[in-house]
């Protein structure tokens, strides 16, 4: 086996590409990427795509994912996070210096005033279609610079110049749920659940309802439980796939490696962690071919629906209603950055396919295709085995 996706149930400390770079350790292969990057602080699931299965990575970023998120009432950091600096605190804290600091007496007295009543009440309007302004402590690029980068590397004048760049933009919030609400805590809690588009941010939402509140709020905790078909339950760990390459003799126990060439072949002791690339994309249509038609749509041909049998249409519709993405141009700024960056979607995904060949007994996986108005038949997208 070579292709395919493995769900890695990410640590927090960690970046996304740190688990790349502790991946590509641990397989010997180079060619490896990630979906839906995780902060350091956030845990849960990180599909990582291998060799050709990163051709499948641009279609798993339309899914929707699902957080689990704890957050502290009484708190504001300039990260919206508890790895930034504190601002204010209803809590007595100390600073960098050992000092101990004043207690906020405005954010203390909120606190005081809220109830389980006024937390729900201050959750309601983080439903539906909402908009967003992304925060510094973000992958945001601005004049081709990553927002976090100003924040640990610019000065004041060009983070100030940043600031005023950044755009408003719009997510799609399908679900929010309150799992628990802990007010007898010593710095009192809550727990929610969130089923959100891509470029939701989720420490965002606590700082809005700490305002909406009056006594200010970060986020604690965040574990990605879910993206489209993986989630939690079906993630392995990197401790687990260490002890499996110490076990198996691809790693030393020092963690090094024994061959330290890369190769293309997924280890056989991993591959019942691996999943095909096909299986990311369930909500896409599905069509069998024969053989002569495989071959050539592997050699670049387009496909008649005269020469497909259509087991399945699309299931993909967008998070919200199509028409309010009609009026924007897909090639503008305001439509890439702005506020329609959250919730971009091609039309064409709609009427995609993945393209099967009957291979004796069995179907093979060649690719994935679009129907074309222009050329009234499938033309192909990804192709897997190009040329065979």
């Amino acid at each position: 086996m070579k292709d395919g996706i493995i769900n890695i149930n990410k640590p927090t400390g960690m970046t996304s590409n740190d688990v790349i770079y502790k991946m590509r350790k641990i397989l010997g292969i180079k060619k490896l990427g990630h979906t839906g990057t995780l902060d350091p602080l956030a845990t849960g699931v990180l599909p990582v795509c291998i060799n050709k299965g990163t051709r499948v990575a641009e279609y798993m970023d339309i899914d929707f994912k699902v957080y689990v998120c704890t957050m502290i009432l009484g708190l504001v950091t300039d990260s919206q996070d508890i790895t930034g600096k504190i601002i204010a605190s209803a809590y007595r804290h100390e600073d960098d210096e050992g000092f101990s600091e004043t207690i906020d007496l405005e954010l203390k007295k909120a606190l005081e005033r809220i109830d389980e009543i006024k937390i729900k009440d201050a959750f309601e309007p983080f439903k539906g279609l909402i908009e967003q302004v992304p925060p510094m402590h973000s992958a945001i690029k601005i004049n081709g610079r990553k927002l976090y980068d100003y924040i640990y590397g610019g000065n004041e004048d060009e983070i100030a110049a940043a600031k005023k760049k950044i755009k408003a933009r719009q997510v799609f919030i399908e679900s929010l749920e309150i799992e628990s609400i802990d007010l007898d805590k010593a710095m009192p809690e809550v727990t929610f659940s969130v089923k959100c588009s891509k470029g939701t941010y989720i420490r965002t939402i606590c700082e809005a309802v700490g305002n909406s509140l009056g006594c200010g709020a970060t986020l604690k905790t965040l574990d990605r439980v879910a993206s489209g078909v993986f989630n939690i339950k079906n993630s392995v760990t990197l401790d687990e796939l260490y002890k499996i390459a110490i076990e198996n003799g691809i790693l030393d126990e020092e963690l090094h490696s024994i061959d330290k060439k890369f190769h293309e072949d997924i280890p056989a002791c991993f591959e019942k962690y691996v999943a095909s690339a096909d299986f990311a994309l369930e909500k896409f249509g599905v069509v069998i071919v024969n053989s002569e038609v495989g071959s050539k749509f592997l050699n670049g041909w387009h496909i008649s629906y005269k020469e497909a049998r259509i087991v399945r249409e699309s299931t993909y519709e967008p998070p919200v209603a199509r028409e309010l993405l009609r009026g924007a141009n897909p090639d503008s700024e305001e439509y890439n950055q702005g506020s329609y960056a959250g919730l971009k979607v091609k039309p064409e995904y709609q009427r995609a396919y993945k393209i099967y060949m009957e291979d004796g007994e069995n179907l093979r996986f060649l690719g994935v295709a679009m129907y074309s108005d222009v050329y009234k038949k499938l033309v192909a997208d990804k192709v897997f085995h190009r040329g065979e």
